[in-house]
């Protein structure tokens, strides 16, 4: 019988494999810094050759960026790929808002779904620390806080849900909506009702996830979502109503002048 001979693995292979892991899980996430070489060395144990071997290999994959006297961070490698193609079509198709939702409503109720399925005692712990800083946010009316805390607390569902794909897909739409396209969370909590609605509506996800309820967790986001989609077309009725007020008030305020002159 010929068999393969068994090849050790080279430390840095296995220190990148193991770093790539932690941003793949979304352990590191895009934007954040790694720990200095010394003190990263110290805390996986290996040589500060081997690390800076893996960081070097890890960089010529897309997924770290070093700058000069500034560290090293994870890069948002699937990010702008995505988001900035769909920003575009987004700001010049705006009635894309309705698939845009639809897509969201999607995969953050199965990302809900499988997080009351799969979430461990840390991820729980998390996402109560969040829903509790939401509720800060609320009691203390810190409409840009809470709009944040929203937003971060997607992302927990998403990690909760310990599917990779999903994950990096959420955190993608999540980075769309902060570019603001169609609006932004701040004037979303400024809409009338809004704010005790949505608040609600995160409780809802919650208590299904940490019930451990999956059914009930993906109804829960997609009724949010589908909320927050009639909300838009609220904000957008309204805006357009403003605009159309104000080009009356000129031609008004026009007419008004010319009387004055004769």
């Amino acid at each position: 019988m010929a068999l393969r001979k068994i090849r050790s693995e080279k430390l840095s292979d296995t220190v990148a494999k193991q770093l790539e892991s932690y941003i793949l899980e979304g352990v590191l996430p895009p934007g954040e810094y790694l720990p200095a070489e010394r003190d990263l060395a110290q805390q996986l144990d290996v040589s500060r050759p081997s690390l800076r071997d893996a960081l070097q290999k890890l960089e010529a994959q897309g997924l770290l960026e070093t700058h000069q006297g500034g560290g090293t961070l994870v890069k948002n490698f699937l990010g702008p790929s995505l988001t900035n193609p769909l920003t575009a079509i987004f700001q010049n198709h705006p009635d894309t808002v309705n698939d845009f939702m639809e897509f969201r409503a999607i995969s953050e109720g199965n990302a809900a779904y499988y997080a009351a399925q799969r979430a461990t005692d840390a991820d729980r712990e998390i996402l109560t620390a969040c829903i509790t800083a939401m509720d800060a946010a609320h009691e203390k009316g810190n409409l840009e806080l809470e709009a944040s805390i929203d937003a971060d607390f997607h992302m927990n569902i998403a990690e909760a849900a310990h599917n990779v794909v999903l994950l990096h897909v959420i955190r993608s739409l999540v980075e769309v909506l902060k570019k603001g396209v169609f609006l932004s969370r701040k004037q979303l909590y400024t809409h009338q009702g809004s704010r005790d609605r949505l608040l609600a509506q995160h409780h809802a996800i919650y208590d299904a996830v940490i019930a451990g309820k999956p059914d009930e967790a993906r109804q829960a986001s997609q009724d949010h979502l589908a909320y927050v989609q009639q909300a838009i077309r609220d904000l957008e009725r309204e805006d357009h109503r403003i605009e159309v007020s104000k080009r009356r008030l000129e031609r008004f305020m026009e007419k008004q002048r010319k009387v004055k002159k004769n």
